[in-house]
């Protein structure tokens, strides 16, 4: 149930995304989007390599989520960072920073030693975070 709701909001957000880039049609966004996450998670939580986490204080209530794509095999033993958001009470308060610190250390323990990520222009938060 909580897969579906992420996948949902997420493909849904994608799609819009896209399309402020210029890189879909509002027509054709939405069924796009549905095609590269189905691309990308043919089987759903259990893609092989890729990690769906929901992101939660002190265990309890859902903050976000973070979705990593780490390789065993790629030859950089470089991992990607498909998606990942705070809920919007949870931002700007340090909860995205500290995430991203605790993805490190997991990265690690996947055999990572680099984590890259596609970060739209028009997204200035984001990029903010991810070049400190």
């Amino acid at each position: 149930q909580e897969f579906q709701s992420y996948l949902a909001h997420s493909t849904k957000h994608y799609a819009e995304e896209k399309v402020k880039a210029g890189t879909w049609l509002p027509d054709e966004a939405p069924e796009l989007a549905e095609l590269a996450f189905n691309d990308l998670l043919p089987d759903g939580l259990e893609t092989a390599d890729h990690y769906l986490w929901t992101l939660t204080l002190d265990g309890k209530e859902n903050a976000g989520w973070l979705w990593l794509h780490a390789d065993p095999d790629h030859p950089q033993q470089d991992a990607f960072i498909y998606d990942f958001g705070l809920h919007p009470p949870f931002r700007g308060k340090g909860y995205a920073k500290e995430a991203l610190a605790r993805l490190e250390d997991k990265a690690k323990d996947l055999g990572v030693r680099k984590i890259s990520l596609h970060v739209f222009a028009h997204n200035e938060t984001a990029r903010k975070l991810y070049e400190k």
